[in-house]
């Protein structure tokens, strides 16, 4: 797939926007790689759209993660349990989306944006057990609950092409009752693994554009760079970042479900 100077341009600077906004807030700035791989980069095809931003995100998380591994707060037993769960889970997913049509898929993502948006305005909150670990004393109790939290939030996120990470984050706080930073950090290996999963399944029928993915993420990776030198001295209005970031999701989710339901209607 050949792309001109102005697609390229515009991946870049879509790509560059989505990384700034994932370095200033942190999760949920993903969600917006869709709608802007179609309404301003021009990929027409809703598939295309999808295994383009879930080959883009699993990047991204995947830079997050090795630079966050360096902290240790990463749980690598439970997060890889959750996220080999979850890879099951993205492959089903992602072999049901290609399969839903592309206006009806595009449809229900907007309904997904207008989730996230809401969902990042709640705070967060973690688990009390800064000491779990997947043992052989803990499995027969955290395995069940990783296992099926994984499988469905990966279905999810293979099905819409999306990181997941504002549902691996409280699946990962539910099933093991680890705090809120450790969640954080270590849902990047299940948003890196359920990614990559989605994006394999679609290129295997030759539905990534790897042109454009591949300016996306260098984008990402200036934006991220900036977003997060940002944060550092934004970090007293985070919040009230936070809260604006939403506003806008939530309006894009409106707009792409609002487009969605005219074109079935008429």
């Amino acid at each position: 797939m050949d792309i001109g100077l102005v697609q390229a341009s515009l991946s870049l600077a879509s790509g560059l926007l989505v990384g700034f906004s994932l370095g200033l807030i942190g999760g949920g700035g993903s969600i917006l790689a869709v709608p802007l791989l179609i309404y301003v980069v021009g990929v027409r095809d809703t598939h295309v759209a999808i295994a383009t931003s879930a080959a883009a995100v699993a990047a991204s998380a995947l830079a997050n993660l090795l630079l966050h591994a360096r902290g240790g707060s990463v749980k690598w037993r439970c997060a890889s349990l959750f996220a080999a769960f979850g890879i099951i889970g993205a492959a089903a997913g992602s072999t049901m989306g290609k399969m839903t049509q592309g206006d009806l898929l595009l449809g229900l993502f907007g309904l997904v944006m207008i989730i996230v948006g809401l969902s990042m305005i709640r705070e967060k909150s973690g688990g009390s057990d800064p000491d779990v670990r997947l043992t052989a004393a803990t499995a027969l109790r955290l395995t069940p609950r990783l296992a099926a939290g994984g499988f469905v939030v990966g279905a999810l996120s293979g099905f819409f092409g999306i990181g997941g990470g504002f549902l691996v984050v409280p699946g990962l706080v539910a099933a093991t009752a680890m705090p809120i930073l450790n969640a954080i950090d270590s849902s990047l290996v299940s948003v890196t693994a359920f990614g990559a999963t989605t994006a394999a399944n679609y290129a295997l029928d030759g539905l990534i554009n790897w042109p454009i993915a591949g300016f996306f993420i260098g984008g990402g990776a200036m934006g991220g760079w900036l977003g997060t030198r940002a944060s550092h001295s934004l970090a007293a209005r985070k919040r009230t970042l936070t809260y604006i970031f939403s506003a806008v999701v939530i309006l894009v989710g409106v707009f792409v479900t609002g487009e969605w339901v005219t074109t079935a209607l008429l």
